[in-house]
């Protein structure tokens, strides 16, 4: 939209040029003379040209604004340096056209060539670097780099829990092909997908409720992402687009956008390393809820989700149990801590006390 601003602009600015200088004194005099033809006809041919030059070309997007004026300062100085061969043109084929005909002239090419130059570097940014060493417009971010959500972590719905707790002050941006997917989930025949589809969508609408969370539906359309299949994909188009950061739940997406040069901030990995750390030698209290793939091994989780696999415990399922922690384990999967059996925890009135 605001690159056909501009283009409205300059057929308005050219027309605006050309009527003044062909209604000017020396034309208006001798309007049949060359001197009104050349000036008529040179501005309306190069403002159709350049045109249609501008818009039949690939199209690419730049928000970089130091890119314009970088393209104006390019087209001022090729202006400058076309304008004498205007001069010598008009000399060497004696041509009979005034003063004021070539002075026009001149005016309406340099605004053709300032129009192109500024058109070309917004649809070319990122090669202009290639062309011209150590030249580079890269997009700015005023205050902290937005946080791009997928499905995966808009359903899991602890992102709304760790705004609220002022972790990010980052604003929450939600592609509207996100949104779509989401849809269709909520949509879909399978039970168990069409609960996760309506979470998520009751997650973002309560996100966008909540005064303490900043989160925008975005509809921009990125060029680049359209032209690729599947969300994930889209994605990580969409998060360098926005010069943001990709949160997800999901280890392979998170995988791929590292490889992609795409910053990523997973979830499962922040609470993991927020998780408490056990060290070898202390003592905690767990409830074993089924045996280890080991002998004699007995399973528990801590409030936290954390799994605590204790030797000697295979035949204390159910109970609660006083354990030591003699390592401690960090997966991808999360963390787990492994421990021995020391005695049980029971119940005496409102307190509790260990039995060996």
């Amino acid at each position: 939209m605001l690159l056909w601003i501009f283009r409205g602009i300059f057929l308005v600015v050219m027309v605006g040029v050309l009527l003044i200088n062909a209604s000017s004194k020396p034309f208006t005099e001798a309007e049949n003379s060359p001197s009104w033809w050349a000036v008529v006809l040179s501005g309306f041919g190069m403002m159709v040209f350049f045109f249609l030059l501008d818009v039949l070309t690939p199209k690419k997007k730049l928000s970089a604004l130091a890119g314009v004026f970088f393209a104006l300062l390019v087209g001022l100085l090729i202006s400058g340096v076309l304008a004498p061969v205007v001069d010598m043109i008009a000399g060497s084929y004696g041509i009979d056209v005034t003063p004021e005909a070539v002075f026009a002239i001149k005016w309406m090419m340099g605004i053709c060539i300032c129009f192109l130059t500024i058109s070309v570097v917004m649809r070319t940014k990122d090669d202009v670097r290639f062309v011209i060493p150590y030249v580079e417009f890269a997009k700015q971010t005023k205050g902290a780099r937005p946080l791009v959500l997928d499905t995966s972590v808009i359903i899991d719905g602890r992102i709304a829990d760790l705004c609220q707790s002022k972790l990010f002050d980052a604003p929450l941006v939600v592609p509207r092909f996100v949104l779509n997917e989401l849809q269709l989930i909520a949509d879909s025949a399978d039970k168990l997908k069409r609960s996760r589809g309506r979470r998520g969508l009751d997650m973002l609408n309560r996100m966008q409720t909540d005064p303490v969370i900043d989160v925008e539906i975005d509809d921009t359309v990125v060029p680049e992402a359209e032209d690729v299949k599947g969300v994930d994909q889209k994605l990580m188009v969409f998060t360098k687009n926005r010069n943001g950061r990709l949160a997800t739940t999901d280890y392979n997406l998170s995988k791929v956008a590292l490889v992609r040069e795409v910053d990523v901030v997973n979830i499962n990995d922040l609470a993991n390393s927020l998780k408490a750390v056990a060290l070898p030698g202390e003592t905690m209290k767990v409830k074993i809820i089924k045996p280890g793939e080991e002998a004699e091994q007995g399973i528990g989780y801590l409030a936290d989700g954390t799994m605590v696999v204790v030797e000697g415990a295979r035949n204390k399922i159910g109970r609660e149990l006083l354990i030591s922690v003699t390592s401690s384990l960090q997966t991808s999967a999360g963390k787990m801590i492994f421990g021995k059996f020391e005695g049980f925890m029971q119940e005496t009135g409102n307190s509790k006390r260990r039995t060996s």
